[in-house]
């Protein structure tokens, strides 16, 4: 009788951890499957009707990808004055997002750098390491293909008190991020992590708004003075 019940107990902890392990694959899976590009058809071409009127001019400094570059859209170009800078973020992106809208939503602009902010979103998704980084790979090369002189810029993952799960994650993203920019000269790591950090480690709780992942004003005037500090010392040369 008591083999019985180990062998049910031992059992039925075996069903209840593939069941864990499949709900968290499935979940993963369903995230990735709803990342069709093209649900940012709209805010894309939103971008170009607003060039239409007000085109931007070429061999500005263009910024791109998820939801903090985007919700500082409005505040990139005095945040990051004197430099000449292009705000072009689109808010729930991913690596892949940017990839897919390179052509449109930088190349146009025939700028003299770019700067991207992914992985965030990428590694909340589980999106696989590989993938982002390949991602990112492509997205290099196609810049050097389509502007062989321009720089590129590529910000760390910050960390944020509502993903601490995948922090661990998100580092190891930024680390094949920061060996990409030391090994193409044209390519530069920016660290935008350590800025949000406390002097023990961990993650600065006043910098967000209520949903502990977006940053507010204190955390955006981090965020602004830490990439202006970053593209000032190459770019400023160029104003």
């Amino acid at each position: 009788m008591k083999t019985a019940l180990q062998f049910f107990s031992r059992t039925l902890g075996l069903n209840l951890l593939l069941g864990s392990l499949l709900l968290s694959v499935v979940s993963s899976f369903a995230a990735a499957q709803n990342l069709d590009p093209t649900r940012y058809e709209d805010t894309i071409r939103a971008f170009e009707e607003q060039d239409k009127s007000a085109m931007p001019p070429q061999g500005a400094i263009l910024l791109t990808g998820s939801s903090s570059i985007a919700r500082w859209n409005d505040q990139a170009a005095e945040a990051l004055a004197p430099l000449s800078v292009i705000p072009r973020g689109f808010g729930g992106s991913v690596m892949g997002d940017v990839l897919h809208y390179l052509d449109r939503v930088a190349l146009a602009y025939k700028p003299r750098a770019i700067l991207i902010y992914e992985g965030d979103n990428d590694t909340s998704y589980e999106l696989p390491e590989e993938t982002i980084v390949g991602q990112f790979e492509n997205i290099v090369e196609r810049i050097h293909d389509s502007l062989p002189e321009a720089r590129i810029y590529v910000l760390s993952v910050k960390p944020s008190v509502s993903r601490l799960d995948v922090w661990p994650a998100a580092q190891q993203v930024s680390a094949r991020f920061k060996g990409i920019a030391e090994s193409d000269p044209l390519v530069h790591y920016v660290d935008v992590a350590t800025p949000f950090l406390k002097a023990d480690g961990t993650v600065m709780t006043d910098i967000f708004v209520d949903d502990d992942l977006h940053l507010n004003d204190k955390g955006n005037d981090i965020w602004g003075r830490t990439i202006k500090a970053a593209l000032i010392r190459v770019e400023g040369q160029y104003e």
